[in-house]
């Protein structure tokens, strides 16, 4: 089977496969293809490819000869119609905010793999790309904070006088959070975190975190670990007690979200205007709404001399640990896809392929997109 790697659009710095896992793919019996400088903003050429074992091609090209296409986005919607019958794209879809381009993938005959949906279980985490991504955006947040925030993250002690530690606020203890965790702590801040889910909290614990609990969250054993809609009761004791946080804090992270609904608010105005000028806030959870009420997506904007940035793309700005940590998720996929004579077995009956399963033979499989976006 021929596997085809694209190249990226936009401001996109990744790429799927990088050369060092091409020679992976090619043990498991898989013939690469890799588009035309798809790996040159992560610094990986073409030159590269060709010595693992992989071919170039021109993207149309590229497209006529593979049976399944790597991606991070989902190609631009002009490319639909140069895809086959049957072919397979492997990517990053986000159903809800790319609900018109799967309808048309679907009706197209295409089978759409959405690496952001594979199940959280024990046997999935290898391929958790998610995960791996979030864990990029945690530690990236905190630095870009620290490079704005006009004080130091740890305690000094000088003949100066004693500088006090900064104080950081992080809303929301998934992969993200507990990566900006470690890091602001290695960094010497004082560290906060609010989370809905109890079950996070020995995890903020040791990592030197202090976690702040909310009497009264729900919590849903079925949720596979995410964040679940709140009560208006609890949403309102929370965000009084998010506020008196934020106040005293000199940098909040917040990284809150709800799989295929608009994040949470969990940072009102009125409490942005009662922060400390130059206090920072970095916003993960920018492409679905904010978790702050003035966070502009993909913009640094400043209100009352608070810095608020609304950053959802780190990954892209680290493009070649972060291409790597994709890439071997995407390959931990396909050896429980991909049969020793290197043919593609997509067996429905396997929980992680059938929750990973956009749509197939025009059908709308994955249970999670039939939910979020409304399909009976």
């Amino acid at each position: 089977m021929i596997i085809g790697i694209l190249k990226e659009s936009g401001t996109e710095k990744r790429v799927a496969i990088l050369p060092g896992e091409v020679s992976i793919l090619k043990k498991m019996g898989l013939d690469v293809f890799v588009e035309t400088g798809a790996g040159e903003s992560a610094f990986a050429t073409d030159s590269a490819y060709i010595a693992a074992g992989a071919l170039t091609a021109e993207r149309k090209d590229l497209i006529s000869k593979s049976a399944m296409l790597l991606a991070i986005n989902p190609p631009l919607e002009d490319d639909i119609s140069s895809f086959n019958d049957g072919q397979v794209l492997c990517l990053v879809l986000n159903p809800v905010e790319n609900s018109k381009w799967l309808e048309n993938a679907r009706l197209h005959g295409l089978t759409v793999l959405a690496l952001d949906l594979v199940p959280r279980i024990t046997r999935a985490q290898s391929m958790d790309i998610l995960s791996s991504m979030a864990t990029v955006s945690g530690y990236k947040a905190v630095l870009d904070a620290a490079s704005l925030l006009p004080r130091f993250f740890p305690m000094f002690m000088s003949a100066a006088g004693t500088i006090k530690p900064s104080r950081v606020l992080i809303l929301g203890a998934g992969v993200a959070g507990l990566q900006a965790i470690a890091i602001a702590r290695k960094l010497g801040a004082i560290v906060e975190v609010f989370d809905v889910r109890s079950a996070v909290k020995e995890e903020v614990k040791s990592l030197g975190g202090k976690f702040i609990e909310v009497e009264g969250a729900k919590e849903d054993a079925a949720a596979g670990g995410y964040a679940v809609e709140q009560t208006a009761e609890f949403k309102l004791k929370q965000q009084e007690l998010i506020q008196q946080r934020a106040i005293a804090a000199d940098v909040v992270i917040a990284t809150a979200q709800i799989p295929g609904k608009k994040a949470p608010v969990l940072l009102l105005k009125e409490t942005v205007n009662a922060m400390k000028p130059g206090s920072v806030i970095v916003d993960l959870a920018a492409s679905s709404g904010g978790n702050c009420e003035l966070t502009q997506n993909g913009k640094n904007v400043v209100v009352n001399g608070v810095n608020i940035i609304g950053k959802s793309d780190y990954p892209s700005d680290m493009p070649t640990d972060a291409s790597k940590m994709f890439g071997c998720n995407i390959i931990n996929l396909l050896k429980i896809m991909v049969d020793k004579d290197g043919n593609l077995n997509l067996n429905m009956q396997d929980d992680i392929i059938n929750g990973t399963t956009a749509v197939h033979g025009k059908e709308y499989v994955s249970q999670r997109v039939k939910h979020m976006l409304n399909i009976k």
